[in-house]
């Protein structure tokens, strides 16, 4: 890469060009250039909520050499982003005069029929394509845990522990903790099927596998993030906490659980 400090903006909106217009000046004045390609970019920007964070992280390869800053508008709320542009003046105020930090995301890395490879930043989720429970073995370290029924199973990182996981009552981890976290979507408990019924959340070192049982389920559904892949005879899902994370600009005093606090409660 090169040494040139550029930043990039994923997300365009022409009713926000003015708004953006002072930050861009903030970082002409301070040597950044504003570059068309984000393989060039020091810096990538994400302007819009968390979605949008999402996708300016997918959408541009997961990068471990770069910054990521998400910046919200129009008062969305975002985990990852630690900006707003309706706070504009305080938000250049902050990037000119306040302490910055790094902070780093874990990511789960997916293996799908132990051949193609994709990485997650909230979470990765396998779920029926038809209406009719899916079969899915549950295996922890090639060891068969469970063997679950109901509409799919989410795995979380820390981070998404907040998104899909928090909407069926997983528990909310703190990204500090490297594991990921599994959680049921409407599992079926009878006398005859029977599966954990809570989450669990397993440590970095721990690696699992999802086998799914071909019958008639042969293509869910899976969930990358806020990006839905019909892939087709899906057997299995082998899933591990990546070594790679993710890094963003935060704000000293701004933590990850005062934005817990201001999302939630």
């Amino acid at each position: 890469m090169s040494n040139r400090k550029n930043i990039f903006f994923y997300q365009h909106y022409r009713d926000l060009e003015d708004k953006l217009q002072p930050l861009i000046k903030l970082a002409e004045d301070n040597n950044f250039t504003l570059v068309e390609n984000a393989k060039e970019a020091n810096i990538i920007f994400s302007v819009g909520g968390d979605g949008a964070f999402l996708q300016a992280v997918r959408n541009t390869g997961f990068r471990q050499d770069c910054l990521y800053v998400g910046i919200t508008k129009d008062n969305e709320s975002g985990l990852y982003c630690d900006f707003n542009l309706d706070n504009f003046k305080e938000m250049l105020h902050t990037m000119q005069h306040e302490e910055l930090e790094v902070r780093r995301f874990p990511m789960v890395e997916v293996l799908i029929n132990g051949d193609n490879s994709f990485y997650c930043l909230n979470e990765v989720s396998i779920r029926s394509s038809i209406i009719k429970s899916i079969v899915i073995d549950v295996l922890i370290d090639q060891e068969h845990f469970e063997t679950f029924r109901g509409d799919g199973l989410i795995v979380a990182t820390p981070t998404g522990s907040t998104g899909y996981n928090k909407s069926v009552s997983g528990a909310i981890v703190d990204p500090l903790l490297p594991s990921m976290q599994v959680s049921e979507l409407a599992s079926l408990n009878n006398n005859r099927y029977r599966t954990l019924g809570s989450s669990f959340i397993l440590g970095k070192e721990r690696t699992l596998q999802l086998e799914v049982v071909q019958d008639g389920n042969d293509y869910p559904i899976v969930g990358l993030d806020n990006e839905a892949y019909s892939i087709q005879n899906i057997k299995d899902l082998t899933i591990r906490l990546s070594d790679k994370v993710i890094k963003t600009v935060k704000l000293k005093n701004n933590s990850y659980w005062n934005r817990v606090k201001r999302t939630f409660l």
